[in-house]
């Protein structure tokens, strides 16, 4: 079974020159600790909710006024949409991290995946 079977092809992406304000308002309304952040159909980066938390509370700034990329890591982990899930479970677990973003092979953004939704399959080997 491929990633792109098990996906969330529903993408909630935040832009690079989005304030630190909207991203806290899209991960409430959503209720995400993490969302990806876009450009050009292209993944450059994610932000979390402690990214958001270290550069406005921690450093007293407005976030209305820091922007998603001056917050953001740009050291993205992702997946292809053609992995297979058992190696992508393998990777997320090793990475400790619960969600990525699915690229295809043009590294355009086509989606998420979650551990849980990797492991609630069994694997076909």
């Amino acid at each position: 079974m491929k990633v792109r079977d098990v996906m969330s092809p529903e993408v909630d992406v935040l832009r690079p020159n989005d304030t630190l304000q909207t991203a806290a308002q899209l991960m409430a309304d959503l209720d995400a600790a993490v969302l990806p952040v876009g450009e050009e159909d292209r993944l450059i980066g994610m932000i979390t909710d402690r990214d958001i938390a270290m550069r406005v509370a921690a450093e007293g700034r407005d976030p209305q006024q820091v922007t998603v990329r001056q917050a953001m890591s740009s050291d993205v982990f992702y997946c292809f949409e053609d992995e297979r899930v058992e190696d992508v479970s393998e990777k997320m677990d090793g990475w400790w991290i619960r969600r990525m973003p699915v690229v295809n092979r043009d590294k355009c953004l086509i989606g998420t995946v979650s551990l849980g939704a990797l492991t609630s399959f069994p694997t076909q080997r």
